[in-house]
């Protein structure tokens, strides 16, 4: 997610040689200049970082560590600015959230994956469909709301958004919601017509906080657009869409830098559970590809069952896993978003994953057999893969639509990954994973892929 600028400040950090080397720090900061801005990173933002990394830098010595530790300080301030982090409960249940934004700029797919979001934490989630403007916006979240189990109001039969917020919210405190999330309309631009439509639903359901969907892809315009709804409607924070597909991803340095709003989800993917929590310190931490355990901590915990995880392990140890098994690991690493979101938390993969960061648990090809092989198993098959002979995986190969040879494959790939998972959770197992990986680190600190190890 944070590949570009994450590799662009690497380069700017490896200039940086040798202590008190000013003509290094020269280079290093004008590489900076140039990856800011190249990234769409917001001028004024570029300009106040660069400046004062400069003069931390040189205040502390001029050295990788301190040029480093500048980058940290700087990053943080930025990325700061005063109000909530992530998604914050209201004392009186229903929490109230306005989702506001431009026509096209994932409003009512970002009002979805937050009820996944709240509903994966054990949240009552209720979605209001306020967005009458746009055609089939209403059917639109009727869909997502049906994906991602919550409840939906709407009332087909009313043509004031006013009148269904209301309804809505009464709902909401009658039936003990937790939230209401209420997705309101959009126009292609900032008009007087929209401003007052939803002047009326503020006015009429008094939110707790007022969320703001910016297109990442707009560039700047996103966080022109945030500044105009600010001044109009008032915000409490951004949510960034579409993060996912910006290449360049600086609008996410300086919007909360330039609106004075800060920045509360990042939509990281197209999946309804990709939508990340921003919190400056572990973005930064990521920025300067150091990962974020925490957060993926944070992200696991909230989906897998706990119980069922111990189970599992006890099976790999003994050398049980089966096919049920990976089913239902299958069904809960799906809830984790994409690949590509997860990759960027762990330290020193983010620039090594290569395709890794493209699978996808639910639709790739080779899942697809894999699960298509599975359905053609008998359950006493899926329970003791050991009991697959010949005879038997020409008959699951027959009714799985696979040849001979693709069923030999999966079948030898999972025994070797059962046995690799049972090596691993044996005592030393770790251990010896992470001497591997000390080995694979090459000389002047470098891990695969040229990346540096960064200071904390």
């Amino acid at each position: 997610m944070f590949d570009s600028i994450t590799g662009s400040i690497r380069n700017s950090i490896n200039k940086i040689r040798h202590k008190d080397d000013a003509a290094a720090l020269k280079k290093a900061i004008t590489e900076l200049k140039k990856s800011l801005l190249k990234a769409d990173v917001h001028h004024k933002t570029s300009k106040e970082l660069i400046t004062e990394v400069e003069l931390e830098t040189k205040r502390n010595g001029i050295g990788q560590d301190s040029f480093v530790n500048a980058l940290k300080q700087e990053l943080n301030k930025i990325l700061s600015t005063e109000g909530n982090q992530g998604f914050v409960f209201s004392n009186t249940p229903p929490t109230t959230i306005l989702m506001t934004g431009l026509q096209g700029s994932g409003k009512t797919t970002t009002t979805g994956k937050l009820a996944s979001y709240l509903k994966t934490r054990k949240k009552k989630v209720l979605v209001a469909a306020c967005d009458l403007q746009r055609l089939a916006a209403v059917e639109q979240l009727k869909q997502i709301a049906q994906q991602v189990e919550v409840d939906i109001y709407f009332d087909d039969n009313e043509k004031n958004p006013v009148v269904i917020a209301k309804n809505a919210q009464e709902k909401a405190k009658k039936e003990l919601y937790d939230v209401l999330l209420i997705d309101t309309a959009g126009r292609l631009a900032i008009d007087e017509e929209l401003m007052n439509q939803l002047a009326d639903v503020k006015s009429a359901v008094n939110p707790d906080e007022i969320f703001y969907v910016a297109d990442s892809l707009t560039g700047h315009d996103a966080t022109k657009t945030a500044i105009t709804f600010k001044e109009k409607i008032g915000i409490d924070g951004v949510v960034l869409s579409k993060y996912d597909g910006d290449t360049k991803g600086g609008v996410a340095l300086s919007i909360a830098h330039q609106v004075g709003v800060p920045l509360r989800f990042i939509g990281t993917g197209e999946k309804m559970p990709d939508l990340e929590v921003f919190i400056p310190d572990r973005i930064v931490s990521r920025l300067l590809g150091l990962g974020d355990i925490e957060g993926l901590a944070e992200k696991t915990s909230a989906v897998i069952d706990e119980k069922k995880a111990k189970e599992v392990t006890k099976k790999i140890k003994k050398g049980e896993f089966n096919f049920n098994d990976f089913l239902e690991q299958l069904a809960m690493m799906s809830k984790l978003g994409s690949m590509k979101s997860i990759i960027g938390m762990i330290p020193g993969l983010s620039q090594m994953a290569g395709p890794i960061k493209d699978m996808d648990f639910e639709n790739s090809d080779e899942i697809k057999r894999i699960k298509a092989m599975i359905s053609s198993m008998t359950p006493k098959e899926r329970e003791q893969p050991s009991l697959i002979n010949p005879s038997r995986k020409r008959r699951i190969a027959k009714g799985s639509g696979l040849t001979d040879v693709q069923v030999n494959k999966i079948l030898k790939q999972f025994k070797n990954a059962s046995k690799m998972a049972k090596k691993l959770s044996s005592k030393g197992g770790m251990k010896g994973l992470s001497n591997m990986l000390s080995q694979m680190q090459g000389p002047g600190g470098q891990m695969p892929g040229g990346m540096p190890k960064i200071p904390r």
